[in-house]
């Protein structure tokens, strides 16, 4: 089997190479994988993304890249919408022609945050800025050309939020800041679920791949995937700051030196929904069916363990 990677430079698009080689070392017939960054292919040039499609032939395409400037985006949205919702759609088109499975990652953010409660796969989509429109309109041309699919083609769009993994992100920024401040002002009023990239792509790849690492069938659409319970930005920053004093970092700020604020004193170009909380019932009810507790067990991690260790190792190798 052929399996095509985009995004290889990204946080999510690193995990795939990591969690990729762990699932296929163990393998006798291993699957022949192409890992894909900007130097590669630009995802922004349909031609180039459809003839390394073409020349490759994957049967698993896994777009794990996005444009995710959330700011720059209200300023590039032809950019934006070229990378979050053209070439997805080239991918999508691809994977049904030839009878591929696609994976695609989306976000929170095509939700205006509005909602009391944790949302479902199918509300309303409303995005409040450029980003979040870009990724909506990605989902929908993925729907829209899988809907007169042929059998053997499907797909899965993983919407999730808060990532961080190897490379840039929040709690490495709030980290950082630590080491150098004595106060932080963090919002505590933006409710979401951080997910570790490395837990996404093993979720991702439990509902795609079997044991051998052979194509699993599954129901075609989206899925909501995000790790067990909810925070806000100023408990992610008050436990990532503890992780990383118990792990023996030399800090100057600790949790008590962390003060909430609302988001309206933080204001940035593009709009943040206030509430990112996604229920996981259906892929728990995925993996519920196939009997595979193993499965439900890496699907009901709790968000602060999975940062405690992140920090831990970002501790462990030197990074804090």
């Amino acid at each position: 089997m052929k399996i095509l990677v985009f995004g290889k430079d990204g946080q999510l698009g690193k995990a795939f190479q990591e969690v990729l080689g762990v699932r296929t070392s163990v393998l006798l017939a291993k699957p022949v994988v192409q890992f894909v960054g900007r130097t590669e292919c630009d995802l922004a040039n349909g031609e180039a993304l459809t003839q390394l499609l073409n020349q490759f032939q994957p049967q698993l395409i896994i777009n794990a890249s996005a444009y995710t400037e959330v700011d720059k985006a209200e300023t590039e949205s032809d950019l934006a919408f070229a990378i979050n919702a053209r070439a997805p759609e080239i991918m999508a088109q691809y994977a049904a022609d030839h009878g591929a499975t696609f994976l695609h990652y989306s976000t929170d953010y095509v939700f205006d945050g509005e909602k009391y409660g944790f949302y479902l796969e199918d509300d309303i989509r409303n995005p409040l800025g450029v980003y979040g429109k870009s990724k909506a309109a990605g989902e929908e041309a993925i729907a829209r050309i899988f809907a007169s699919n042929n059998d053997s083609s499907q797909y899965a769009i993983f919407r999730t939020s808060w990532v961080y993994g190897d490379g840039g992100n929040f709690i490495r920024t709030i980290l950082r800041l630590a080491m150098d401040r004595e106060e932080l002002k963090i919002i505590h009023d933006q409710f979401g679920v951080p997910t570790n990239a490395n837990w996404l792509a093993q979720v991702s790849l439990d509902l795609a791949l079997d044991e051998h690492a052979c194509l699993r069938k599954f129901i075609s659409g989206i899925y909501h995937a995000v790790p067990a319970g909810e925070t806000t930005w100023h408990g992610l920053a008050c436990l990532a700051v503890q992780a990383a004093l118990d792990a023996g970092a030399a800090l100057k700020v600790n949790p008590a030196s962390i003060q909430p604020i609302l988001a309206v004193e933080y204001p940035l170009p593009a709009p943040r929904p206030m509430n990112s909380r996604m229920s996981t019932d259906k892929l728990h009810q995925v993996f519920a069916s196939w009997g595979d507790m193993s499965k439900l067990e890496q699907l009901n991690q709790p968000w602060d363990e999975a940062v405690r260790s992140y920090v831990a190792n970002l501790a462990k190798d030197g990074l804090i």
